[in-house]
């Protein structure tokens, strides 16, 4: 699926097993956020993240987008991977099941979007924006009724990027969604409806 962008030459796809060696190179040798690897939502309850950020997440993430069980968009210029959003059914995330804010509350037809990567050079541009229009496209394409976030807070104040990688409250706000959950150590829980699937 490639779509075009407001942003001039910019393009997005949505993640498949042929683009695994771009979304790698866009991390780089770090794995994005210090190892992380799009694996910090993913962590079961019985592991500590320090035996599992490096090569055990790169190799986790690898299988999953091998396997299917890796969602998310990639933003382009021309052939060069310039951005990455990462999204889920907040059911595939066993610590945010185990997160107080979201313990007992429904997981049926809830998505969750995990995290952003936008590399250095094109940050604060508008690639991030880009990436959650196209991410929401295909959330409700996949059935989604609500997509949450924990995007920051940054209160209009600038913020290291590696802070930043679940996106901001006002980038969330921009695209229609609202404070779910009162501001946790900065973090707040975001909601928005998709609407109603119109049946055939």
């Amino acid at each position: 699926m490639e779509t075009s962008s407001m942003l001039a030459g910019i393009a997005c796809r949505e993640l498949e097993p042929g683009l695994w060696t771009q979304l790698e190179a866009l991390f780089g040798k770090n794995g994005a956020c210090g190892g992380c690897w799009c694996q910090w939502w993913r962590i079961a309850g019985v592991e500590h993240w320090k035996d599992v950020k490096g090569e055990v997440a790169h190799f986790r993430l690898c299988r999953q987008v091998q396997e299917g069980q890796a969602h998310g968009v990639l933003a382009y210029n021309g052939d060069e991977v310039i951005g990455w959003c990462s999204f889920e059914p907040r059911s595939a995330f066993p610590r945010l099941q185990r997160s107080p804010s979201f313990k007992g509350t429904p997981t049926e037809g809830v998505w969750f979007v995990g995290c952003f990567f936008i590399k250095r050079t094109w940050r604060h541009r508008g690639v991030a924006d880009l990436l959650l229009t196209e991410s929401l496209k295909l959330m409700e394409r996949e059935g989604a009724q609500v997509v949450e976030a924990c995007p920051k807070d940054t209160h209009g104040r600038a913020q290291p990027d590696a802070f930043v990688y679940t996106g901001t409250r006002a980038m969330f706000e921009r695209h229609g969604f609202l404070v779910a959950e009162g501001p946790k150590s900065g973090i707040a829980v975001m909601r928005r409806r998709l609407p109603a699937r119109k049946s055939t």
